[in-house]
């Protein structure tokens, strides 16, 4: 009888040693390394993005190409996090030496450090987290220390939410590199920063072709989920409702023409009237002493126990 071994494919995570893309700063600077950590541990630093689309690949149930690319893309931000975690390592090196010497050379900021203690000036620049609690390493948090947050992330299971939110987040991290990229003058961290913006340009283009694709293919339309349609009181589904001082929004696309999703009109209201009448809460539990009005009486409510035993 013949023996065939069957040789499966497994599929891991795989750490190569080498970097994406790395080059070192000139010089140690533990202030930028403080600010560098927005790009990292913020609401859209690349921890977000790395489990946002990782998220959403893992949980992807369409056509294997999204899941493929979301898990693509979501690797790849494992990456950034890996160079942006060593760069601030080497900003951090030997930092605090660094500053007093510069400190020492600058007859203002020495005349400071010459009557108090030098440590404190270095604390008051730089996070005191970065040598208490990482050793001179990356944290996952922001500029001034927040820890980052899983409630950062999205992915809803809708494709086309997701997308649209990825784009978003892309958007506010490209727009954040740009500023840390002219916040320095250092020709390493500008280089690192470069490639890194270079990378956040291509997946902003990335998102805009899978929304593309996926409306192109029929899974979801303009609005999401397209079940709103079916739900949605469409009598004020394309209304603008000028709900300010000066009608200068009715010059914008979304007050006339035909509505994105090319189902009806956008109409603007001038001057748009409340729909409902005005609100009269009921009577607040007395057991709950709140305050209720003059003459008002919230009576005696059966709790849990008593509507479990029938003592209504």
């Amino acid at each position: 009888m013949e023996c065939k071994t069957q040789i499966k494919k497994v599929f891991m995570f795989y750490h190569s040693k080498r970097l994406q893309y790395f080059t070192p700063p000139e010089k140690p600077d533990p202030v930028y390394a403080k600010k560098m950590q927005e790009l990292i541990g913020g609401s859209f630093g690349e921890m977000t993005v790395m489990m946002q689309y990782l998220f959403q690949g893992w949980n992807c149930r369409g056509p294997a190409k999204y899941r493929d690319m979301l898990l693509d893309i979501g690797t790849e931000e494992i990456g950034h996090v890996e160079m942006l975690a060593t760069m601030i390592a080497h900003l951090l090196d030997k930092a605090p030496i660094k500053m007093q010497e510069d400190g020492a050379k600058d007859p203002v900021v020495g005349a400071v450090m010459g009557g108090m203690n030098p440590r404190d000036v270095i604390a008051a620049a730089m996070n005191p987290q970065h040598a208490i609690v990482s050793g001179g390493g990356a944290m996952p948090a922001d500029s001034v220390g927040f820890p980052w947050n899983g409630r950062f992330i999205v992915a809803s299971g809708n494709l086309l939410a997701d997308f649209r939110s990825n784009l978003h987040a892309e958007s506010q991290g490209l727009m954040q590199a740009v500023r840390l990229y002219e916040m320095t003058d250092d020709p390493g961290v500008r280089d690192h920063l470069s490639f890194m913006i270079a990378r956040d340009t291509m997946h902003q283009n990335q998102w805009l072709a899978a929304i593309e694709d996926l409306k192109s293919e029929g899974f979801e339309e303009t609005v999401v989920p397209k079940i709103a349609y079916e739900y949605g009181k469409n009598e004020y589904a394309y209304q603008f409702w000028n709900n300010s001082e000066g009608e200068q929004s009715a010059e914008g696309r979304w007050a006339k023409g035909p509505t994105m999703d090319g189902k009806g009109e956008f109409e603007y209201v001038a001057n748009p009237q409340p729909l409902g009448p005005e609100p009269e809460p009921p009577p607040s539990d007395p057991r709950l002493h709140g305050t209720n009005q003059p003459g008002q009486s919230g009576g005696h409510k059966p709790n849990l126990i008593e509507r479990v035993l029938g003592q209504e």
